[in-house]
């Protein structure tokens, strides 16, 4: 750019002294001198409406063609003319690799502008979602309108969350997965997947576990009240006591397995709120500790730990469910005289319960599927204690309807803590017993 400032300076120093020149030949050097430097800046100013001319025609077509400074301004613009054509086709080409990529997924992906308006989506999106060009810049939640999800799209939380499953619009056989990832300032991304078959299937094994565990509660039933029935009687000769006995044990442990799956069915197939009761965290730990008690024959001392009065708001038979199972595996899993903690205590993320045991702990490759139906750590001992490997999967569901989360800490050899961790929304604060008795006494 110096070069070129040199070069046009150079020559503005030549017309100058030419025009002197012949000023002193023509005895005129001061007119001379003027009209060259005038035709020298109308010819500046000529190449510069040339060239704002051909900015503001949005630079179609060739730069000008000049001599001297001009010229080469004009080149420069040209050259990078043609590298943003180069790179704009470059970008447009990607652009239709990416269009005819996602065209051809079977997943949904629309992309939203705005917070939630509509500015693309694939064939496969406007198919299950039933969106059609003219739809583009409308809301989203215009033709999603699952309470789930225009709740999650008015909230202001940008925090990832999970896949929400819900019916497609129009269509109540449809029943879609959708999960929006948000970037930028206002821009989304929502993935659609057709899960039908998946939900079917889900539901056909829901259906498969709850009717054959209905069906065999009748013959448990009937099974186990002749087994009682000979055992109390003289009829059965003294050989038969024994295998009478271990009869009696597997018809109550089948009883055990049906009761659990059925559980499991009503917690799954049952709308998400069955009940909404305040349940008193004290007294329900106090009841989980007798039956623990109870169920150990006072071979291990339980004690509870429960800071402060308050209560939960949700099912009370699902949350003694998940506080007993919690209860229950630390004395099937624990030695003689090892002492099982049940505490409760409060903080600013919510309310926590904690089942904590000197038993034999869990391998950490264990715990991320300890809530899967029937997974067993140790199937042998488990069989011993009259385990069903559901109580945990009941934990788990209980825990989804109410909006908790479970947390195991285990070192095997040492003991295990199980932790529900309960939001502050679930929470009542309730007066302290000190302050209700002497609010009595004043009285």
């Amino acid at each position: 750019m110096l070069d070129r400032s040199i070069g046009e300076f150079s020559r503005f120093l030549i017309i100058a002294l030419g025009c002197l020149t012949l000023g002193f030949t023509t005895s005129e050097w001061s007119l001379t001198l003027i009209l060259g430097l005038a035709a020298y800046l109308l010819s500046v100013l000529w190449q510069q409406h040339r060239f704002n001319r051909w900015l503001a025609n949005g630079r179609r077509g060739p730069a000008p063609t000049a001599f001297g400074i001009w010229g080469e301004i004009y080149d420069d613009f040209y050259r990078m003319q043609r590298r943003h054509r180069r790179e704009k086709q470059k970008l447009h080409a990607m652009l239709r690799r990416v269009q005819d990529s996602t065209s051809a997924l079977r997943e949904g992906i629309v992309a939203l502008e705005n917070g939630d308006h509509l500015a693309w989506w694939n064939p496969a999106a406007g198919e299950l979602l039933g969106l059609q060009s003219s739809d583009q810049g409308q809301s989203l939640v215009n033709f999603v309108r699952d309470p789930g999800f225009v709740s999650y799209m008015h909230s202001e939380d940008n925090s990832p969350r999970g896949p929400l499953t819900l019916q497609a619009p129009g269509n109540e056989a449809l029943h879609l997965q959708l999960e929006v990832t948000r970037y930028g300032k206002d821009e989304a991304l929502v993935i659609v997947r057709d899960i039908t078959r998946l939900h079917n299937l889900e539901q056909m094994r829901r259906d498969f576990v709850a009717n054959v565990s209905h069906e065999l509660r009748t013959p448990l039933t009937v099974i186990a009240g002749y087994l009682e029935t000979l055992q109390s009687s003289d009829m059965a000769p003294p050989a038969w006591r024994r295998p009478l006995v271990q009869m009696e044990e597997q018809a109550a442990r089948m009883t055990t397995l049906v009761n659990d799956l059925l559980l499991l069915a009503r917690l799954e197939t049952s709308e998400r709120k069955s009940s909404d009761v305040s349940v008193d965290v004290r007294e329900l730990m106090e009841r989980v500790a007798r039956e623990a008690r109870s169920f150990s024959g006072d071979r291990h001392p339980v004690t509870v730990d429960c800071e402060g009065d308050c209560s939960i708001r949700g099912d009370a038979s699902e949350l003694h469910s998940a506080f007993a199972n919690l209860a229950f595996n630390a004395v099937k899993y624990s030695p003689g005289n090892g002492e099982i903690q049940l505490r409760w205590w409060q903080d600013k993320d919510g309310g926590h319960f904690s089942v904590q045991d000197q038993g034999i702990g869990i391998d950490p490759i264990h715990i991320p599927r300890l809530t899967e139906r029937f997974y067993r750590v140790d199937p042998g001992r488990s069989r011993d204690s009259g385990g069903t490997g559901l109580g945990l999967a009941i934990v788990k569901h209980v825990l989804l309807r109410h909006g908790a989360e479970m947390s195991v800490r285990s070192v095997p050899g040492q003991g295990s803590t199980f932790t529900l961790h309960f939001p502050s929304t679930k929470l009542e604060e309730k007066p302290s017993r000190a302050l209700l008795q002497n609010e009595k006494a004043d009285s």
